[in-house]
């Protein structure tokens, strides 16, 4: 913006009364030095190009162009002014025009908020691809917390992730990223391992509880209670991942996402079923602030999260 200050610098004492409607026309003026054609390019007739004319020099306090023989001549301080009004019009121009988004050259950190399930099956890939196609962006992941929805409203933290059954938060927008749907994990020669287990068997066994909110998954104890059973929990845990190692090596139980209890399955030698009380499909969600809906960074981040998404839960 280095030519329109300067050019504001030389008008300093009418900058109260500037119109930037005059800044195309001075350009056209300087350019085509001839009154007439200046108009017909930015579409005024010669009576207002006249009086625009008129107001460029009482603004400049100069002539700007003067009549010669053949034509019209810039004056020493038009001749100045010309590729400056230029650059300054191009400046202008570029402040209502979004500048293509290059994430090849794009510099920052985005901040997201997950639970080990998300980042041990969706980071993976996701990194592989920013590292390939953004070197420049960071990414830093935080666990949950009270602060979670505040700190996305204050442009602290840019993404968490959800389920679709989640009420979002006041100015949230959302995307779905795929369905998923709780399983019963136990290791691979544990008694409940070899055929169909019932709501009673389910409650036989210890359990290992993942707690990212704090609610020891009560859905699961509802519908329990429904059925006029409980459960013992043997260990509470917000690591998706330690439920899994735990049970791969205990009697204990759990019950977690299918996709996460696929990927590791081989890796603990697990044993997969469906859960005896929760059966329907759970949608998983990517949640930001709308005040940086339209940040492109950010839109390319989520669109290339999804991406990933499609080939994990479909």
């Amino acid at each position: 913006m280095k030519c329109i200050i300067a050019i504001m610098n030389i008008t300093q004492k009418h900058l109260p009364g500037i119109d930037l409607d005059l800044l195309p026309v001075l350009d056209a003026l300087l350019r085509r030095r001839n009154v007439t054609h200046a108009g017909r390019e930015v579409g005024l007739s010669q009576p207002a190009m006249s009086r625009a004319l008129g107001r460029l020099r009482h603004l400049f306090d100069d002539p700007l162009l003067v009549r010669q023989a053949g034509g019209f001549a810039l004056t020493p301080k038009a001749q100045r002014l010309a590729p400056q009004v230029a650059i300054a019009l191009e400046q202008v121009g570029a402040l209502f025009r979004d500048a293509p988004f290059d994430p090849a050259a794009e510099q920052r950190t985005i901040r997201i908020v997950a639970a080990d399930a998300q980042t041990l099956l969706l980071l993976p890939e996701v990194m592989r691809r920013v590292s390939r196609e953004a070197p420049g962006i960071r990414v830093a992941v935080e666990g949950y917390s009270p602060e979670t929805i505040t700190h996305m409203q204050q442009g602290r933290i840019d993404f968490a992730f959800a389920l679709a059954s989640s009420p979002l938060p006041p100015g949230a927008e959302s995307m779905t990223l795929g369905t998923d749907r709780l399983m019963l994990v136990t290791r691979r020669d544990h008694p409940l391992a070899a055929g169909p287990v019932s709501a009673e068997d389910y409650a036989r066994f210890p359990h290992v509880a993942i707690t990212i909110f704090g609610d020891g998954q009560s859905e699961i104890d509802a519908a329990l209670a429904a059925r006029r059973l409980s459960r013992t929990i043997a260990l509470t845990t917000p690591y998706f991942a330690a439920a899994l190692a735990v049970v791969a090596a205990t009697d204990y139980v759990t019950t977690l996402s299918e996709a996460l209890a696929r990927r590791f399955s081989d890796t603990f030698s697990l044993v997969i079923r469906p859960s005896p009380l929760i059966a329907e499909p759970h949608s998983l969600t990517l949640v930001w602030d709308r005040i940086r809906s339209k940040d492109p960074a950010l839109f390319w981040f989520r669109e290339l999260v999804r991406d990933v998404a499609v080939t994990i839960y479909g």
